[in-house]
């Protein structure tokens, strides 16, 4: 008998029935304001996972043992945010319905809004851990509010102050700052304190997302807004690994882009960090 030519993630060949996470690609960068190409971040992972292992040192855990559907691409509507959004929104209730977790890979920032949606909607005291770079804290950018810089103003819009942590943010407008600092918490630079908001948030619903450029661009080049000054592999791994013992009902991955990333070696990162959230969560 002869197997279909699917590719998956590696290791996240498991039936749907039988899997407590599920992975998706979220193929959209419609609204990045540099350099975009986020949206073939899904697939250059699939084919790239194959030179990485299932088996983490780092957590002494593989793939292999644990059950993870991959459910391909979503086909988005070109030119159309809300309904791209729309779209993201609805599968993921779908999953979350079934009972299982979510694993967005982005795409730019902004399809978190569409995944966080539906999270919201089923855990109303919904918390946020945010891996970035960013603020993106922005009411709009350039006019319009649905943007990569706007998405967790968008996601505050949705939950309300207290809910929304961000950690190695070291780059936005000054109005960003100076409106989050009475609706959001923001730990510059680095991951200092996050043990006590995993400590704070024990118990509670939180949704983990991260974007690749908290990482600095010379572990992770291929990205549409590099920014110099970010923080180590090990320390995100470390940061992922702290908060791993919190009640993750959903994740998401986003902003490679593969086309920034002529030597490979930001898609093998991003696969990298990948494998250590699904084995941790």
């Amino acid at each position: 008998m002869l197997n279909r030519n699917v590719e998956t993630f590696i290791g996240c060949d498991n039936e749907y029935e039988e899997s407590k996470i599920v992975i998706f690609g979220a193929p959209f960068d419609s609204t990045t304001s540099f350099r975009p190409g986020t949206r073939f971040a899904s697939k250059a992972m699939r084919g790239e996972s194959f030179g990485i292992e299932t088996y983490s040192p780092y957590q002494d855990k593989d793939l292999e043992d644990i059950a993870v559907f991959d459910g391909g691409d979503l086909e988005l509507s070109f030119g159309n945010t809300s309904r791209a959004l729309g779209q993201i929104e609805d599968f993921t209730t779908r999953i979350l319905e079934d009972g299982k977790i979510p694993c967005m890979i982005g795409g730019e920032h902004l399809v978190t809004l569409g995944a966080m949606r539906a999270v919201a909607k089923k855990h109303p005291d919904l918390h946020v851990i945010q891996f970035d770079a960013h603020a993106d804290l922005r009411e709009d950018y350039l006019g319009e509010t649905l943007s990569h810089a706007t998405v967790i103003h968008r996601v505050w819009d949705l939950l309300g102050d207290d809910k929304i942590f961000q950690f190695g943010i070291r780059s936005g407008d000054r109005s960003e700052f100076q409106w989050g600092k009475d609706h959001v918490f923001t730990n510059k630079f680095n991951f200092d304190g996050l043990e006590e908001i995993v400590e704070k948030l024990k118990g509670k619903p939180v949704y983990l997302t991260i974007d690749l450029d908290v990482l600095d661009p010379s572990v992770f080049p291929g990205t549409g807004t590099p920014e110099a000054g970010g923080v180590s592999f090990m320390e995100l791994l470390n940061a992922m690994l702290k908060v791993s013992g919190l009640n993750i009902v959903a994740c998401d991955v986003n902003e490679l882009s593969p086309i920034y990333d002529q030597s490979g070696v930001s898609t093998a990162v991003a696969c990298k960090v990948l494998r250590e959230l699904l084995l941790a969560i």
